[in-house]
């Protein structure tokens, strides 16, 4: 077997292992979440996984420089990953529903259960490299250049497997089908060199494992996901995993892990009670009489399936509203199947903060929703970008963002209300009621919730829309004192997982998870 075809399938394995290792993040992601923890756990074990095929592969290749072996190893490592997913559904269906009833011990067993099925088939790839490496180098003075080599091809397939997955195969074929994809290429690698080593028939054996795993995809990978209760509609997109469910004439758009609720949608309703309406309270914090004519345009960054459009558009009429989503399935998910088909609204397929600094619009509120529960984007959190969006404000603009909280640890809404200090003259806090999200409102204009109480009296004498007035009255209800002292983030430093990752433990770990249910 000469080197070129060696070098080859060193590169067809990089690529492999981290479409592998890509794909395991998008398999888990869809029901135990994308936080930083869950990456931390993929990305880790993954690793040590493949800590122990160096190790073993290179003690193997000085017992057997085989090329035959090579190859085997090769086929069952390609073999096996192809076969986790599909050994995986009924864990991760089982994990899907405890998620939803929120057992604890079920889901560290699920999560921990589907990691440990990677452990053989990475083992195996890792074992790739060192034996190449024993099989090409001939002589030692040319070793240096061997390895580097082999190393060098390796880590180009694995650029290669970082990207093609999550930008291509993923949302062509899915999750479990970008396995079976890697899986099979690897596999006929394989083959076809254990052919030319040894013949057809004599490794024509070696056949049953793709057959085989042909077999059981047929059988298991047409599944769904997931099979929630009211489930209508699923799919993955290149950057999340999208479900739809149905519980009379409500629509509900949950992604990935499926704890947050990103939009709701009904014919029959408009006020859903949760973080969406407050949004539109913002500006009546300027000073009276701030009348409703006076929101002239909105810029929603996270628009989701457009909740917050659509009560928008209801209050204010048809005002032009920009909405940032960075997923463009999810628009499409919004315009299919939450009534998301506003003339007014403009759907933009791009990072919220990106779309800003291009805009010349100014806009008299913004509004940012952009979490990936328990997450929100680092940049979306610092002065600088603070800044930007001020900067998009009309002289009496106003900024909503939506906040998470634990019950006792408000941690990253006082960091947000120190960082927004700095740039913005006024900022006030609500916590929405039987939720664990607040909404922090920052002005341009120096406000008061003193204003925002005379604004709601000129309202109630002007017949506003009765879903604006729930709204602001719900703010004044629930309006929240602010502390002092906290850091303020910035482009350099803004430790928002840390904070968030603090937040979430500790929440755990007090016990405090039966709230939720």
């Amino acid at each position: 077997m000469s080197n070129r075809f060696l070098y080859f399938t060193v590169f067809s394995t990089g690529m492999t292992t981290l479409a592998v290792e890509l794909s395991a993040s998008r398999l888990l992601g869809a029901v135990f979440g994308t936080s930083n923890l869950v990456w931390a756990s993929v990305i880790g074990l993954i690793l040590l996984f493949l800590t122990l095929g160096y190790f073993v592969g290179g003690r193997w290749a000085d017992r057997r420089p085989e090329f035959g072996l090579f190859y085997q190893i090769i086929l069952w490592g390609a073999f096996l990953s192809g076969l986790v997913p599909l050994i995986a559904k009924p864990v991760l269906s089982t994990a899907a529903n405890a998620f939803d009833a929120l057992n604890i011990g079920l889901l560290l067993g699920a999560f921990t259960s589907v990691l440990v099925l990677f452990i053989i088939p990475i083992t195996l790839l890792g074992m790739v490299s060192p034996f190449a490496i024993r099989l090409a180098v001939k002589k030692t003075e040319e070793a240096g250049e061997v390895s580097g080599r082999i190393y060098a091809l390796s880590t180009f397939g694995s650029f290669i497997g970082t990207f093609l997955p999550v930008l291509l195969v993923i949302p062509l074929f899915g999750t479990t089908r970008t396995f079976l994809i890697f899986s099979f290429y690897l596999m006929t690698i394989a083959l076809f060199a254990l052919i030319r080593i040894g013949g057809f028939r004599s490794s024509a054996k070696w056949l049953l494992l793709p057959i085989g795993l042909g077999i059981v995809a047929w059988l298991w990978s047409n599944a769904a996901i997931k099979s929630s209760t009211g489930q209508i509609f699923e799919t993955e997109s290149a950057y999340n995993y999208i479900q739809v469910l149905e519980s009379g004439n409500t629509r509900y758009l949950r992604l990935n892990e499926g704890q947050g609720v990103h939009s709701i949608y009904s014919p029959d309703q408009l006020d859903y009670a949760g973080p969406w309406s407050q949004f539109l309270v913002a500006p009546f914090f300027n000073e009276p009489p701030f009348k409703m004519d006076q929101v002239e345009s909105i810029a929603i960054i996270g628009l989701a399936a457009g909740t917050s459009a659509f009560q928008a558009t209801e209050v204010f009429g048809s005002i032009p509203i920009d909405g940032y989503e960075i997923d463009p399935q999810i628009i499409s998910v919004g315009q299919e199947f939450f009534g998301m088909t506003m003339p007014n609204l403009n759907p933009i397929a791009e990072d919220g903060r990106w779309g800003l600094r291009n805009s010349e619009d100014r806009y008299s509120l913004i509004e940012i929703d952009a979490y990936r529960p328990p997450y929100i984007p680092w940049h979306l959190t610092t002065v600088e970008f603070f800044q930007l969006t001020k900067d998009r404000l009309t002289v009496n603009g106003a900024l909503a963002i939506n906040v998470g909280r634990a019950p006792e640890d408000r941690a990253l809404i006082n960091t947000l209300v120190a960082t927004l200090r700095e740039v913005y003259a006024s900022v006030h806090v609500m916590d929405v009621p039987n939720t664990f999200n607040s909404i922090v409102y920052a002005t341009v204009q120096s406000t008061s919730f003193v204003n925002l109480t005379q604004n709601l009296d000129l309202l109630n004498q002007s017949e506003a829309h009765p879903l604006l007035v729930t709204a602001i009255e719900r703010t004044i209800s629930n309006q929240q004192p602010i502390e002092s002292g906290a850091k303020v983030l910035t482009d350099d430093l803004a430790p928002i997982e840390s904070i968030v990752n603090a937040m979430v433990l500790n929440f755990v770990f007090a016990g405090n998870l039966e709230d939720l249910q």
